[in-house]
């Protein structure tokens, strides 16, 4: 029997709402499969934790999180309570950090059941690989003066040890799928670190001879993926661009709602973390009406990275079916629950065993 340990964080709002639903989901693909069991830890991690303890997570945390083969995470954040930048980086920043999570990856497609805003979104289907621990967002910098000689300086920090993992990581995915890479640059308006990052990019291509590439300008490229996503395949872009495109992804697939992603430790010294692209949706909290999907697409994430890539082709198929059939939840047109979405994945996994 295999057993996978899994660190589970709900977080906050619809993340308490949504996980518990995933939860279902994982355990019936673990009934289907037979040899396969899920033994689940969940940490109260959140924004009311921070309230009660002064902490997002206890100091200690990552090292019991370390214990698990992965960690799955719902949403966090409360900024009625607490605001976002001590929500975020005191848990979600500080695991991808701790645990040396330098690779995030979002997938993007049109989804069989969901229409797109796209006038022809032509089955789009790409990845996008975003370099997850430095560029734009580094912690270098500060403020200095005050008044209206006031001066905040925010320095992005590109290593080449950085930027070449997560390019190579870009190829080695490419090499699963139609093999073209698009590298999101901005070299003509960012004098420094976006040519260096063109550079590595050059250099990088040079192993990888049968992987066609293109560099695009990030502007043009942000007009692509409204215009032409179907013309992309992988992507592979720096922090805040990877960031700032994949909410553009998430958007095209009709709702940030069902995007998942995965922050991925690539050296095997501590796990991987998976969470969906959306936030805590305070204001639809105990409505019953969150959509699961992004927290249940994640999960198909989190499968593959485990080694269970039938089980997560299975539900992803799954998940499309019962969209074609109409069960949705209200942000993507339909009417149902959220427990009736699940209710419904649950039972095709079970029609298709």
């Amino acid at each position: 029997m295999k057993k996978w340990e899994i660190s589970v964080i709900p977080g906050d709002g619809i993340g308490t709402e949504v996980m518990p639903e995933t939860i279902r989901v994982l355990d019936t693909l673990a009934e289907i499969h037979g040899g396969l069991t899920f033994n689940y830890k969940e940490y109260p991690w959140s924004c009311e934790y921070y309230l009660e303890h002064g902490v997002m997570m206890p100091e200690d945390g990552l090292k019991q999180l370390a214990q698990s083969d992965a960690v799955f995470l719902g949403a966090v954040g409360n900024p009625k309570l607490v605001p976002d930048h001590v929500s975020l980086w005191g848990l979600l920043v500080n695991i991808r950090r701790g645990f040396e999570q330098v690779i995030n990856v979002r997938p993007a497609k049109q989804m069989k059941g969901i229409a797109s805003p796209l006038v022809n979104p032509n089955e789009f289907d790409f990845i996008v690989v975003r370099e997850n621990s430095e560029g734009e967002y580094s912690e270098v910098g500060g403020r200095i003066h005050s008044g209206e000689d006031e001066m905040a300086i925010q320095n992005a920090v590109f290593t080449k040890k950085g930027t070449t993992r997560a390019m190579e990581y870009a190829f080695e995915l490419a090499k699963t799928r139609s093999g073209l890479v698009t590298s999101a640059t901005k070299s003509n308006g960012i004098v420094h670190s976006m040519p260096f990052w063109d550079e590595v990019f050059q250099e990088t291509a040079k192993q990888y001879g049968d992987i066609q590439t293109q560099s695009i300008h990030i502007d043009a490229l942000s007009a692509f993926l409204v215009s032409k996503p179907h013309m992309l395949d992988v992507i592979v872009a720096s922090n805040l661009f990877g960031d700032i495109l994949t909410d553009i992804g998430a958007a095209i697939m009709g709702s940030i709602g069902i995007a998942p992603a995965a922050n991925i430790n690539i050296n095997g010294k501590f796990p991987s973390m998976f969470e969906p692209v959306h936030g805590s949706a305070p204001d639809i909290v105990g409505k019953g009406i969150a959509n699961p999907i992004g927290q249940i697409w994640t999960g198909k994430m989190m499968l593959d990275h485990l080694g269970e890539g039938e089980l997560g082709t299975l539900l992803l198929d799954s998940i499309e079916e019962v969209l074609q059939n109409g069960v949705k939840t209200p942000d993507i047109g339909g009417t149902a629950s959220t427990i009736e979405v699940t209710n419904e994945i649950i039972k095709r996994l079970k029609l298709r065993a």
